[in-house]
């Protein structure tokens, strides 16, 4: 099991096969994503690496994400999320993971923040076929319908779908195609949509549901000849 990355969705475009077909794609931008600690099995019971993406400023960090920062000697870091990896895929801290961790035709798991919708009623929530359009009906042609029992036990279960606050929720994609890569700017291009609205970070795993391809890189995709980042140390101590 290997790490995953944080990565920025940049929008949508399309690109073309060599059949002249066009591909819809999503763009997820690359930035500064660095491995800021890791957990192991015999101090925490469990393995994974802590990455970080983008960069905060120092006066809008805390005193105990500073010294974290510090000991990683890496700058300060706007998104933090855990992946738990396995023991023979750690990574060292420092290291700068790039577009090349992922490669082209790989399925992959992304997980983001879906656009909220506001308000919205049952049939747009949750695909409900409303009521009949004659035959006594009056006015509820859209409505839910009945949501509760008689007087036993004479209430309405949690969870009953109903008309709510729609969207704005954690939301995962799974098998997603990797269309192709690009080392130099640090872009992933994925087949289709993924959740989140643009500029909003989102997590790339490899597919759960999928092997892992035999060329992509063990333990990870790493930039080569980097010096981890300079911590900014300041009210560290």
């Amino acid at each position: 099991m290997r790490s995953g990355v944080i990565a920025q969705k940049v929008g949508m475009t399309r690109v073309y096969n060599d059949a002249g077909e066009h591909i819809p794609v999503t763009v997820l931008r690359l930035e500064n994503c660095q491995v800021v600690a890791q957990r192991t099995e015999e101090k925490n019971g469990y393995s994974a690496v802590q990455v970080g993406v983008g960069r905060a400023k120092v006066k809008n960090t805390n005193k105990a994400e500073r010294g974290q920062f510090a000991v990683a000697n890496v700058e300060p870091k706007s998104k933090m999320v855990e992946f738990r990896v396995s023991s023979d895929n750690m990574i060292e801290v420092g290291a700068e993971l790039i577009a090349s961790h992922f490669v082209s035709g790989q399925l992959v798991d992304v997980t983001g923040t879906s656009i909220g919708k506001g308000f919205a009623g049952a049939m747009k929530r949750h695909n409900f076929g409303g009521m009949r359009a004659t035959h006594g009906v009056s006015i509820s042609h859209r409505a839910h319908g009945s949501t509760g029992q008689c007087q036993d036990p004479g209430k309405v279960f949690k969870g009953k779908r109903m008309a709510g606050h729609m969207g704005q929720t954690r939301v995962t994609t799974q098998n997603l195609e990797i269309v192709s890569t690009d080392v130099d700017r640090g872009l992933l291009l994925i087949k289709g949509a993924v959740p989140g609205s643009k500029g909003t970070w989102v997590t790339v795993r490899d597919a759960i549901k999928a092997s892992l391809p035999a060329d992509a890189p063990v333990p990870a995709g790493i930039r080569e000849g980097a010096a981890p980042a300079e911590a900014a140390t300041e009210g560290a101590e």
